[in-house]
């Protein structure tokens, strides 16, 4: 196990994992001149020709999935059609074989060697016909390649474009050479329920970046799973679902509470020892605080600065974060510029003390750390606690450094319901009268008040926003009754109304 710093330089295992399942950025696949000897005396004898690709060729004759032409010839440089493209793919990545002739197709014919390729690809929706015609001859552009790659690996689209250009894939065209390193690529990045960790390196005081033999599974991925397969010793723990990098092989972004700098902590996975390594006291870089409603302020940090939230750089949030998002190599870099990652902020807390008064524990709050286009996690006071206008108030933390730490509050009007609509019996939509432009909504509730007296609880449903719209869902399992009208206020002075009722159609 390798547990490097981010100020080291990172050390690759070595070993029968091999580095290209270790490494953050694409698979290398140069060939030696041993190997391309090999390829050239098993009757290809323009191996050579390929340069970069003669290995990728190599590894796939071996598994049987690329053939030559039959006359001592692969043609490494030659354009690839979408048949060739759709062989390598089904049986590169050992996809189920589905040759039914897709519906509504006109142009393949069950008499042509490719066609139960293409109609596998067809068919499971990987590759897409353009009125009634797949064009199984035409030739595979960079854009159609990067989009069944992703489709077939279940991978975001970003990645696979990144792993494209490393090997040289130019836009109009792609050669075979071309085509067989990133198949073999794509082979290393299916998920495996086995893999096991094989390099740590430890970012900053909340983040570690993990890597495995090969990316994990959805259930592995998924936060109740993962938590049950991180372990850590000395009260360190991980806070968040490990993301993955975008354009890695299998490196994960993974939260953490705030380390101990100098402290020794043991890492396990799925119960087997992973490693040690110390806990680090470098702490992120925030630019400022400010304050945003009568109990909530942010804490902001600029990717002008060298600071990037994680959202910008994984794999899940590539296409939502399009405007943002780009792919850090290996050491963390992106056009020669090396960023610091902030992870996750579930969990997170800050402290926050009025001049002259008592400090107090402020919590994330949850889904507000960029949704806002900016990187601007927001900080709640604790229950009942507010904001005193006129009060200075400076802000500490034991995993950030916050250059201008001091806001002074002022009187914030609170946000203003405008109407509110029974959706079904145990939710409700309300409208506010300006967009928020952010999820202030987040672990808000309202109050209830029926005609009859009986009173119920609705709490906002995370991410449900839609502008000045978001969806509150009913505690404990009540229900709205048919007719009633209910009287609709906010439980805290996060939000006035003006005589705001609602009534759930019979």
């Amino acid at each position: 196990m390798n547990f490097v710093s981010n100020k080291m330089a990172a050390i690759v295992l070595a070993a029968a994992i091999g580095a290209s399942a270790a490494a953050a950025g694409p698979v290398n696949v140069w060939a030696s001149g041993d190997v391309q000897a090999k390829a050239a005396a098993a009757g290809f004898q323009d191996i050579n020709d390929g340069g970069a690709s003669a290995a990728a060729i190599q590894e796939l004759v071996k598994q049987g999935v690329m053939n030559g032409y039959g006359n001592g010839l692969v043609k490494p440089n030659a354009a690839v059609s979408r048949a060739e493209l759709a062989k390598l793919v089904v049986t590169g990545l050992g996809l189920p074989v589905n040759a039914a002739q897709p519906s509504g197709v006109t142009d393949l014919s069950e008499d042509k060697w490719y066609f139960q390729y293409v109609a596998t690809l067809a068919n499971l929706g990987v590759m897409q016909a353009e009125n009634g015609k797949l064009k199984p001859n035409a030739p595979v552009t960079a854009a159609e390649l990067t989009d069944i790659i992703a489709k077939a690996l279940k991978r975001d689209a970003a990645s696979v474009k990144y792993w494209a250009n490393s090997v040289g894939v130019k836009p109009q065209s792609v050669k075979r050479g071309e085509l067989a390193q990133l198949v073999v690529i794509s082979q290393k990045a299916k998920p495996s329920a086995d893999a096991g960790i094989v390099q740590v390196k430890i970012l900053n005081a909340i983040t570690l970046e993990v890597t495995f033999s090969a990316p994990l599974t959805a259930e592995d991925a998924a936060l109740e799973q993962a938590l049950k397969n991180f372990s850590f010793n000395n009260g360190l723990s991980m806070l968040n679902v490990p993301q993955l990098k975008t354009g890695s092989i299998s490196t994960y972004i993974v939260p953490t509470s705030p380390q101990k700098a100098g402290t020794n902590y043991e890492l396990s996975y799925k119960g087997n020892a992973a490693g040690t390594f110390t806990g680090s006291g470098e702490k992120i870089e925030m630019s400022s605080v400010a304050q945003v409603s009568y109990d909530t302020f942010e804490a902001v940090s600029e990717l002008s600065k060298g600071i990037t939230d994680y959202g910008n750089v994984i794999s899940a949030y590539s296409v939502g974060r399009a405007a943002t998002a780009f792919v850090l190599d290996e050491n963390n870099q992106y056009n020669g510029k090396t960023y610091e990652i902030i992870s996750s902020m579930r969990a997170k807390q800050v402290t926050v003390t009025p001049e002259g008064g008592t400090p107090m524990i402020a919590t994330y709050v949850l889904f507000t750390q960029a949704t806002d286009g900016r990187q601007a996690p927001k900080f709640r006071l604790p229950d009942g606690e507010v904001l005193k206008p006129g009060v200075k108030y400076t802000v500490s933390s034991e995993w950030a450094n916050i250059a201008s730490s001091t806001f002074v509050a002022k009187e914030i009007a609170p946000l203003e319901i405008e109407s509110a609509k029974a959706l079904n019996d145990s939710s409700l939509e309300l409208t506010l009268t300006a967009d928020p432009k952010d999820e202030l909504f987040a672990v808000r509730s309202i109050e209830l008040t029926g005609t009859d007296g009986s009173k119920l609880t609705a709490a906002y449903k995370l991410t449900s926003r839609k502008g000045a719209t978001g969806i509150f869902e009913l505690a404990n399992g009540a229900k709205l009754v048919a007719g009633m009208t209910y009287k609709v206020n906010a439980a805290t002075p996060w939000a006035t109304d003006d005589g705001i009722t609602v009534t759930l159609a019979k």
